[in-house]
């Protein structure tokens, strides 16, 4: 019962913390004018939302921190380092995405941070993850205890630890395409690696980790209230890299990294279909959707943007609860 408590105290605290960020955010965005530039690539139906304020990944953003903040002040939680690798993966990365999109606004166009300036950054953060992982007795192996898999990587391991954050953060931004699409998969994310936390009591601060996932998936829910259609705010690459980064650093913290590809299947799915598309377009000079990512493929077709986020949520959410079952169950 009172894992159950600090599950719904967590979400709640994030929930609040989140509603009230987004009603003084959202109004300083547009004095501001910090709004999304839209490309003429994905449609007229999008075209309408040019203009719309970016940088909401600052609704969930700031209450997870201040949420924690206040509960490491009322005695809570304790800090471990498993938890300080947590939080600087969050922060680094949402400065990652903060810079890029600031370089969008300001240059009125889709063109951010080159690919070399964000894989030097992304190097540098998975470095001293790395450091400090090892330092205090973190493992260099490949487990996946399921399949009876143990492989010592050795400082390949810091190699494995950049892919995955690339590779997560990246699939998080590609999917940011449609009103509440990306926020609401992370939501059901979150809450499936928070439950999979409890269950790594092995784990140093793990209770904590699993508190920091609960007031996420609260705080993103609290932004899709804002973020659902018709949006108020998008995330921007502020909120999606940092979200993605956080998902890779759980899942390797909690050694579940095999969960993780089954817990973001709607993510990997999205990445595999724009990977696709671009080897067919190069290679074959042929489209195997209609338009990449698979989100627009479906728009493209006729379908309702919000039934396609719902039916993708669906998927979302059926694919964490198989998770959570291999992952805690068997």
């Amino acid at each position: 019962m009172l894992i159950l408590a600090k599950t719904a105290m967590a979400v709640l605290l994030g929930f609040v913390l989140a509603i009230v960020t987004g009603l003084i955010l959202i109004p300083l965005l547009k004095r501001l004018h910090i709004g999304q530039y839209v490309s003429h690539y994905v449609g007229e139906r999008h075209l309408k939302k040019e203009g719309t304020p970016t940088m909401g990944g600052l609704i969930f953003i700031i209450p997870t921190l201040l949420a924690l903040i206040l509960l490491y002040i009322n005695g809570s939680i304790e800090i471990s380092h498993n938890l300080i690798i947590l939080i600087f993966v969050f922060i680094s990365y949402a400065i990652l995405g903060f810079i890029d999109d600031y370089l969008k606004v300001r240059r009125h166009n889709n063109y951010g941070l080159t690919i070399m300036e964000k894989l030097l950054i992304q190097m540098v953060i998975a470095l001293i993850f790395f450091y400090i992982f090892m330092s205090n007795g973190g493992k260099s192996d490949l487990v996946i205890t399921s399949l009876g898999i143990n492989i010592p990587l050795g400082w390949a391991f810091g190699l494995f630890i950049l892919f995955l954050l690339v590779g997560s953060s990246n699939a998080v931004n590609i999917t940011d395409g449609l009103d509440g699409l990306a926020g609401g998969l992370s939501a059901i994310a979150f809450v499936a690696f928070g439950i999979i936390a409890w269950n790594t009591g092995w784990l140093a601060g793990y209770q904590e980790i699993a508190i920091f996932c609960f007031i996420l998936a609260g705080a993103l829910l609290g932004f899709l209230v804002f973020n659902s259609h018709p949006a108020k705010v998008f995330m921007g690459d502020l909120g999606s890299l940092s979200l993605g980064a956080t998902l890779a650093t759980i899942a390797i913290l909690t050694r579940h990294e095999l969960s993780l590809a089954l817990i973001g299947g709607v993510f990997v799915i999205e990445t595999l279909s724009s990977l696709i598309q671009i080897i067919a377009i190069r290679k074959f000079k042929r489209k195997v959707f209609k338009r990449a990512p698979l989100h627009h493929h479906f728009e493209v077709m006729g379908m309702n943007e919000q039934d396609i986020v719902r039916y993708f949520w669906v998927a979302g959410l059926i694919l964490a609860m198989a998770a959570i079952t291999y992952g805690v169950w068997l």
